[in-house]
């Protein structure tokens, strides 16, 4: 729910909070600390590092999706929402908004899933 609070937050490259803009990895960064208080790196790939997979089955609501839509591995990532829908800040085109994983575009460059919550 807090990240539905971001919607149409502006996109910045490097971006960490919503009055300046955020990025992919900014965003989720911003998220889980103001949620949690727990702090991540401020990159996709840093952030899958410290998450555990998953199997796209056991996604719940606030799971990591990642996507290689740079030619190289976790250079995209948002927030599950559940119904096949996640959040994310896509681009310099583009604010923070809501897509379906089904999305053609998504779906070919999804990579996977992953949580912030450990076994068990």
């Amino acid at each position: 729910m807090y990240a539905l609070g971001l919607l149409d937050t502006g996109y910045r490259f490097g971006g960490k909070n919503p009055e300046a803009g955020l990025d992919c990895s900014g965003m989720v960064s911003y998220i889980v600390e103001q949620v949690s208080g727990k702090k991540l790196p401020y990159n996709a790939a840093g952030i899958a590092e410290r998450t555990r997979p998953i199997t796209s089955g056991a996604m719940r609501p606030g799971d990591l999706v990642f996507f290689n839509t740079l030619g190289r591995s976790y250079s995209h990532m948002g927030i599950y929402m559940g119904n096949g829908k996640f959040i994310h800040a896509p681009n310099s085109r583009g604010k923070v908004r809501v897509d379906r994983l089904d999305n053609r575009y998504f779906a070919d460059r999804f990579e996977g899933a992953r949580t912030l919550l450990p076994e068990g």
